[in-house]
């Protein structure tokens, strides 16, 4: 089990240490020019490059919410829900923190935001709670039928953490403007505790509605899609 903790651990690490530090350190200079797009495709290629390093190792997680998701399709074992949301949420807040020391190392630093996520007024684009919840539940919804279908028996072998890293950018592109994306609570948690907003009062929904998001995507699959992989298997 310490191998599968560890790598849950790294992989969110490399998650939050890469996507988050892609939006604290670059976007922060326009003249670099990487902006929301660049920003979304750092998210997607954390997943993808730590799916393929660790992967094989822990299932390649990097996300309560994906963990919960699995446990329900049957994909993981629930007796290691708890100690895999423990070991996302530390790699996160690690993460955070050493992003935290290189960001506070520039003259004049201010946290501000710290790439965390929120609605109403720390919402990039100025949407409502009802809004972020929505785009939550869908995105991260959507995100698990990927994960399930690319994992799937009836998949091309091999190409699966292509498929989920560039189903994370796209869910990037598509509600950065809303939440700022999270689709994970540990990525959540891990930047918000060093925001110089009111970021961590918003972040139960950062939990709620991921987790609610990838129990629909999961109990889509298993009573909608999952037949026509057991056929194709």
């Amino acid at each position: 089990m310490i191998r599968q903790l560890s790598a849950e651990f790294f992989g969110t690490f490399w998650l939050v240490f890469g996507g988050c530090g892609s939006a604290v350190l670059a976007a922060a200079f326009p003249e670099l020019g990487i902006g929301f797009a660049g920003v979304s495709l750092a998210f997607g290629l954390t997943v993808l490059t730590m799916a393929y390093a660790v992967g094989g190792i822990s299932g390649g997680h990097f996300n309560p919410a994906v963990t919960l998701g699995l446990s329900i399709a049957g994909r993981a074992a629930w007796k290691d829900l708890v100690p895999y949301w423990v070991a996302q949420v530390a790699g996160a807040i690690v993460a955070g923190a050493a992003l935290y020391a290189i960001a506070s190392g520039k003259a004049g630093f201010s946290a501000g935001g710290f790439a965390s996520n929120g609605f109403g007024d720390l919402s990039p684009g100025g949407y409502s709670m009802h809004a972020a919840l929505l785009t939550e539940v869908i995105l991260t919804a959507g995100f698990l039928i990927v994960i399930l279908g690319a994992t799937a028996k009836a998949a091309p072998a091999g190409f699966a953490p292509i498929a989920i890293g560039l189903a994370l950018t796209l869910i990037h592109l598509i509600s950065i403007p809303v939440t700022n994306t999270s689709v994970n609570p540990a990525r959540s948690t891990g930047v918000a505790l060093f925001a110089e907003t009111a970021a961590t009062s918003q972040l139960w929904l950062f939990w709620v509605a991921p987790l609610a998001g990838a129990a629909i995507g999961a109990l889509i699959w298993k009573f909608l899609l999952a037949e026509s992989e057991d056929q194709a298997g």
